[in-house]
């Protein structure tokens, strides 16, 4: 049931960015960061020898709205500079020197204010460990991701959206 309405929350996520992106491609970006948020959130289950259970699903949900929301932080700054007038290269790594301090403060302070869940051994706090393991390794897996990946895939589909674009003209 989790994953059925997470799936139903990606769709419109997807829908939700694909309207200001003004692009069917760009909110796939956005979105490419995901599963590498949960790839970290399995390496942190491994990590701490805890198995995965709903509440680790639940963790890996919330996981996303931040990854969604850092690796928005760099297309959003991209889109601007290239609506006025910079170069795709240029922008993304523009995007990335000067949104790099953002990305990493939110992920930063996010995992800080969950570590005392992850090292605590009470009894009371440790049904919310795995929560605690999937959001807090799992973001700090994924920003070091979305710094790299985001500014990859935006100068990839770029260059696609390109290719289209000249393909469709020829063929006119």
């Amino acid at each position: 049931d989790i994953m059925l309405k997470f799936g139903l929350s990606l769709f419109i996520i997807y829908v939700l960015l694909a309207i200001p992106l003004k692009s069917y491609f760009k909110p796939l970006i956005v979105l490419s960061a995901i599963p590498f948020g949960v790839v970290g959130a399995i390496l942190g289950h491994l990590m701490f020898n805890q198995p995965m259970s709903v509440l680790s699903l639940l963790g890996v949900v919330a996981l996303s709205g931040v990854v969604v929301n850092d690796s928005l932080l760099l297309v959003v700054f991209v889109n601007r500079a290239k609506e006025k007038g910079v170069e795709t290269r240029k922008a993304v790594l523009d995007a990335v020197r000067t949104r790099f301090r953002p990305v990493v403060l939110t992920s930063m302070t996010t995992f800080l204010g969950i570590l005392p869940l992850l090292f605590n051994q009470s009894t009371q706090v440790l049904f919310l460990k795995p929560m605690a393991i999937s959001l807090g390794i799992g973001i700090l897996f994924a920003t070091t991701i979305i710094l790299l990946l985001v500014p990859v895939a935006y100068v990839i589909i770029d260059d696609f959206i390109k290719l289209l674009n000249r393909i469709f003209k020829k063929a006119t």
